[in-house]
């Protein structure tokens, strides 16, 4: 049995991470004697509003930040055999693409071999009545954004075995972009059950970047982690046997260890015996976790068994609009004026749309949209409180009345209000099913830049 090692780095846990943090994880991976880079950066809500972005531009509903992404490293990545692999094409993988090749020629590096995975999208008339089946008549009462399928690995490792040196997909399961260069390197068949679910949750400890290396772990006093504004990116080690080691960029901050391991392993699960996903079915109810280094620790344990029959499918649709608006109150009475203002904007809107009132530094996040937690009586002694309004409409005039009755407050107010934000925003609703998965028809081809 071969001891090679599939070796991947994720650079970013979410669209809108840090742009920096590939930058000491490639230097890692070249010093280490290469491996695979990920960017993992679509949520659910990410997608529908990437394909809101499409419908306003054709060129445009893929990560926005993707320019700052790849600019950075994409020469070291060429020069030292360092394939890319993400979920950055969002909505609009081809236009991602071409940014890549795009970003190729300015540089003057010579054209990448870039491919494009497809068939998330769920747009035929035989997927779209699959969904009625499943969803049934509230399918038709909403004004659908986007319909989209967690696909798998074996099209990234198709795409990778043929010699990519980038890999755009959109809606993939993340856990795929790990095991994806994993099946390339290894070789592993489709029904390697273990070995799949091994590499599947290696990817799930990656999926969400920092979070396994200290980020959205700290706690002051209580899990303290050092140099955690230079938080290092993690990376995992893969076996042929599909053991695995996790650890991180080398020169940073934040660290690995049984408990950041631990943490990310439960993060987002359901059943830890049956964690479902396009390839496998995880088995991590057995695992156990060992430092067997500085920053680097081992999981032992996870199984696999065979994948589902259906996948699983998000539906988004339109939802409204949301409305938010902030004002400030300091000083004598705070809270008081704070409270006074909400009363105002209620007694003027509140018969127009339900209005969600938060004290931000006396009562937000104990506080319920019927502002249940209003009725006990002001602090007096409170000096700093940040009033938020917000409501959600289906009409978009309706909606605005927030912004402008918070505005307003700066004359038509309680004394000293100041520092008024406003937002409107569509707002996006989900719905989620499965479909058999014969119905969703994936594969890949390559991108050019003369297309």
């Amino acid at each position: 049995m071969s001891n090679t090692i599939c070796r991947v780095g994720c650079a970013t846990g979410f669209s809108g991470d840090r742009a920096d943090g590939a930058i000491p994880l490639v230097q890692t991976l070249i010093a280490k004697g290469g491996g695979v880079l990920v960017f993992e950066t679509l949520a659910e809500r990410t997608l529908a509003l990437a394909q809101l972005e499409l419908d306003r531009n054709p060129e445009a509903g893929y990560e926005s930040q993707l320019h700052d992404l790849i600019s950075p490293i994409l020469a070291d990545c060429l020069r030292h055999h360092i394939p890319i692999v993400g979920n950055f094409g969002a909505a609009n993988p081809r236009a991602a693409a071409m940014c890549i090749l795009e970003i190729a020629r300015q540089q003057g590096l010579p054209e990448p071999r870039v491919a494009v995975v497809f068939g998330d999208k769920l747009e035929t008339p035989e997927q779209r009545q699959a969904l009625r089946e499943r969803l049934g008549a509230a399918l038709d009462e909403v004004d659908v954004v986007s319909a989209n399928a967690y696909i798998g690995a074996h099209e990234i490792a198709e795409a990778l075995s043929e010699g990519a040196q980038v890999v755009v997909t959109g809606r993939v399961a993340d856990p795929s972009l790990v095991l994806g260069p994993a099946l390339a390197q290894h070789g592993w068949r489709a029904d390697d059950w273990a070995q799949l679910g091994c590499a599947t949750i290696a990817g799930h400890l990656l999926e969400c970047g920092a979070q396994v290396t200290g980020g959205y772990f700290a706690v002051p006093g209580l899990k303290d982690v050092p140099d955690l504004h230079a938080v290092g990116m993690p990376i995992v080690e893969i076996l042929q046997d599909g053991s695995f080691t996790v650890s991180k960029a080398g020169n940073t901050g934040g660290y690995v260890n049984a408990r950041t391991v631990k943490e990310q392993l439960l993060y987002e699960v359901h059943d830890p015996a049956r964690y479902l996903t396009p390839d496998v079915v995880a088995d991590f109810s057995q695992a156990y976790v060992e430092e067997v280094g500085q920053d680097e620790v081992a999981v032992h344990g996870v199984t696999g068994h065979a994948r589902p029959d259906e996948l699983k499918v998000n539906v988004c649709y339109r939802g409204g609009w949301l409305a938010e608006a902030e004002i400030s109150y300091a000083g004598l009475q705070a809270e008081a004026r704070a409270r006074l203002a909400a009363e105002i904007v209620r007694c003027r809107i509140a018969d127009l749309l339900p209005l969600r009132i938060d004290l931000i530094g006396a009562l937000s996040i104990l506080g319920d949209d019927a502002g249940r937690m209003l009725a006990r009586e002001p602090d007096l002694q409170r000096r700093d409180v940040r009033l938020r309004v917000a409501a959600i409409h289906e009409e978009k005039s309706v909606a605005q009345r927030v912004p402008k009755e918070v505005t307003a407050l700066y004359t038509c107010g309680p004394a000293g209000g100041g520092g008024v934000r406003t937002s409107l925003q569509p707002r996006l609703h989900m719905m989620s099913c499965t479909i058999p998965r014969a119905l969703v028809r994936t594969g890949w081809y390559w991108m050019r830049g003369r297309e």
